[in-house]
């Protein structure tokens, strides 16, 4: 028994200094970008795999139409990277091939498709989640998730913490004996700091009143307890926002609570709650093939549908009737990152007459349905007329 805690502690103490190595770096990082002194703001588009080139490539389209004058001036270049498929990720065996980084790293912001993260019995070998590995790459600490439905009384943004918490080190736990394997929670005050701040501060520049957290501190006390801790301190900063804390329980019970739903506006949470109630947040809004993502850091940011990549809507041939909702969502949320906020309005408010009160053409992800390419022409038509 002695030799097995023995190796546990090895293990262990090499995770705490990877760790506190971190640490060392969120001390030492510099201050968010400031999209207006660029000279060019460079868009990354990744496909990615699956159905990723054929909606990603829809989206571009759009967010082309509406900055087009900005290409022209030579404020905004868009540069296409192709190689984050899972063929080129497999045979480099790495999340994010070496020269693919390098190309994302030449970007201000990604426009990202879904990605295939292989599991048991795929004919992939075992890489890391792509996503997971960008945002650790990249620093891009607060995912933020937008679900509005206006005639639900509906308007939530959560902001999930990336790079901590339960998904952290997922993939270095470790099986301590046959009978026993542990796992671990990390959060850090610099790391849990700067995505409350994030939410304060996205709260108080969109008018928002109120902030909640979402944590289990009652019970994971340490971690947690910290997390809560941290956000009651920073909410003494912001006294015209109304802060309150939830656990997480209780919560996913309340988004679908009628009379009460309607009271949330801005909601932080770690890393796993956060993946949970997302995803229950986006069925609201039609499914999370529907929902777009911001993936944000101080340096850089990444914009993504959050669906998966349908390999079989590609061997059917079916991706070109792939819906292209999410990541032109997600677009719309890149053009807002990036300072232009007239034409994400309009890239939102087109999309709410193109799905719902208008409504011309349907997606049914067959032929029976319209193509992302002929939903993408009316989108641009209805722009158009705003």
């Amino acid at each position: 028994m002695t030799e097995f805690i023995q190796a546990a502690k090895e293990k262990f103490g090499k995770l705490l200094e990877e760790q506190l190595a971190r640490v060392e770096v969120m001390k030492n990082q510099a201050d968010f970008v400031n999209y207006k002194e660029l000279e060019t703001i460079a868009i990354g588009v990744c496909g990615g795999d699956g159905i990723g080139p054929a909606i990603t490539g829809q989206a571009q389209r759009v967010l082309e139409f509406l900055l087009s004058e900005e290409v022209k001036k030579g404020k905004v270049t868009f540069k296409t990277i192709d190689g984050l498929t899972i063929e080129h990720r497999a045979e480099k065996l790495q999340a994010i091939p070496d020269d693919v980084l390098a190309e994302l790293k030449e970007c201000n912001v990604i426009l990202k498709g879904p990605t295939t993260t292989p599991r048991k019995g795929d004919p992939w070998p075992n890489v890391e989640s792509a996503n997971v590995a960008m945002r650790k790459e990249l620093d891009l600490f607060a995912n933020m998730r937008p679900v509005r439905i206006p005639e639900q009384g509906i308007d939530w943004t959560f902001f999930r913490e990336n790079t901590e918490g339960a998904y952290a080190v997922g993939s270095k736990g470790f099986p301590v004996t046959e009978d026993l394997a542990v796992d671990f929670t990390v959060v850090t005050s610099q790391g849990t700091e700067r995505i409350i701040r994030a939410a304060f501060e996205y709260a108080k520049a969109n008018n928002k009143t109120k902030v909640t957290a979402v944590t289990k501190a009652n019970i994971i006390k340490t971690t947690d307890g910290k997390f809560l801790d941290t956000f009651k301190e920073i909410a003494k900063e912001y006294p015209d926002i109304e802060a309150d804390d939830w656990y997480i329980d209780i919560m996913t019970a309340k988004l679908v609570d009628e009379k009460r739903r309607k009271d949330f506006q801005v909601l932080v949470l770690p890393n796993l709650y956060g993946d949970i109630l997302t995803d229950e947040a986006a069925e609201f809004q039609g499914g999370v093939g529907t929902a777009g993502s911001a993936n944000i850091g101080k340096q850089y940011a990444m914009f993504e549908a959050i669906h998966g990549s349908a390999p079989r809507m590609v061997d059917e041939g079916r991706d070109i009737y792939a819906d292209p909702c999410s990541v032109i969502r997600a677009g719309a949320m890149l053009l807002s990152h990036i300072g232009y906020q007239n034409e994400a309005d309009k890239l939102y408010k087109a999309l709410d007459i193109c799905t719902i009160t208008e409504k011309k053409l349907v997606i049914t992800g067959r032929n029976t349905g319209a193509t992302s390419a002929e939903f993408a022409d009316y989108l641009m038509e209805t722009i158009e007329k705003l």
